[in-house]
Formats: structure tokens, C-alpha cells, sequence
């Protein structure tokens, strides 16, 4: 059996963490599956945000622009000798828990999302870069949603953390190394 190479990057906005996780695919020399989980919408400014990274990718990757079923884009891009960039996971658990459109997911359905997602990471043949947001290093929120969300998230944060290889924390475009792999 392959050990898992699941590389987790965390940070805060404009941190570097996307760039810092493009890189790292870059370096592993192998073909790169990006799946985005933003959503495009009406928001100029958010357009902008998502035009900036497509800029900034290498053309030759290839694109996949992940719904709410992300096990299921990680399942169909996974390959061995391949690695997959999924940027981010902040937007996606935004996609199931409030999406645009109105209301999200019920819990028990997100939950379940979730769970299929870290199945798919755990049986993931390939190497994988997961990047996702720390928001949690403030005050509580006001709201509940709110409150909802950054709990949820920082729950994510750290099934995905476990079961990671390595992580790292981004801040101020530095990486600091969180988790590395033992020697094999």
C-alpha cells in the first residue's frame, strides 16, 4: 500500500497560502488537477479574486470546478503519480452550509458531505494539496450562522489536519511548518 501524501495549508486572508500551495504542486513535477470550489457570482469584485488565480495557474493544469460534492471531484481526479490542488475549503463548506441561492444543507447532509470527502482523502492514490482558511483565531462571533460556520470550519480544519502528512500555517507569506512527515 502507497502512504498517503495529503500536504494541508492553512492560513489567514492574503497570507499566501494559495500561492504557497501552487507552488508546492509546481514542485512535485507531477500533472496537476486544480479543483476549485469557489462559485462564480454577481460579486465583481469576487470575479476578480477567482480571475486572479486562474491567471496565475499554469495553463497545462487541469481545471475541475467542484460543486458541493467534493469526495466525488477528488474520487474522478485521482490518479497515482498525479497530484490534485483543492483551493479551498473555506468557500466549499460556504457552498453547503450558505450558499447564494438561499439555504444550506442540513446538518445531518453536510456531515455526511464532510465524511465522504475525508474518505476520499484517505483512500486518494495520488498526492494531495488542501488549502483552507484559519478563521478561528478571534473573538467569538456574533450570530449564530456565523458562530455555526467558524465552528464547522475549524471542526473541518482539524479532521483534515489528522489526517494529513504534513501541515503548514501560512502567515505573511512565511510558511510555518505545523505537522511534517516522519521518515520513512
Amino acid at each position: 500500500m502507497t502512504p498517503r501524501d495529503l500536504t494541508f495549508v492553512l492560513g489567514g486572508a492574503r497570507s499566501g497560502k494559495s500561492v504557497h500551495a501552487e507552488q508546492l504542486a509546481s514542485d512535485s513535477a507531477l500533472p496537476v488537477t486544480y479543483i476549485a470550489t469557489a462559485r462564480v457570482t454577481d460579486d465583481a469584485e469576487f470575479r476578480a479574486r477567482i480571475a486572479h488565480h486562474r491567471e496565475r495557474r499554469p495553463a497545462h493544469w487541469r481545471l475541475f470546478e467542484a460543486g458541493v460534492d467534493l469526495a466525488g471531484a477528488v474520487t474522478q481526479s485521482d490518479a497515482p503519480g498525479h497530484c490534485i490542488l483543492i483551493d479551498c475549503l473555506t468557500l466549499w463548506l460556504a457552498n453547503l452550509l450558505c450558499p447564494p441561492e438561499g439555504e444550506g444543507l442540513p446538518l445531518d447532509q453536510y456531515h455526511a458531505q464532510v465524511a465522504a470527502f475525508e474518505a476520499a482523502l484517505a483512500n486518494a492514490k495520488g498526492k494531495l494539496i488542501v488549502v483552507s482558511n484559519e478563521i478561528g483565531l478571534g473573538v467569538v462571533p456574533l450570530g449564530a450562522a456565523t458562530r455555526l460556520y467558524v465552528d464547522e470550519l475549524g471542526r473541518l480544519n482539524q479532521r483534515i489536519a489528522a489526517l494529513s502528512t504534513k501541515a503548514t500555517m501560512m502567515v505573511a507569506g512565511l510558511p510555518l511548518a505545523l505537522k511534517t512527515a516522519s521518515p520513512a
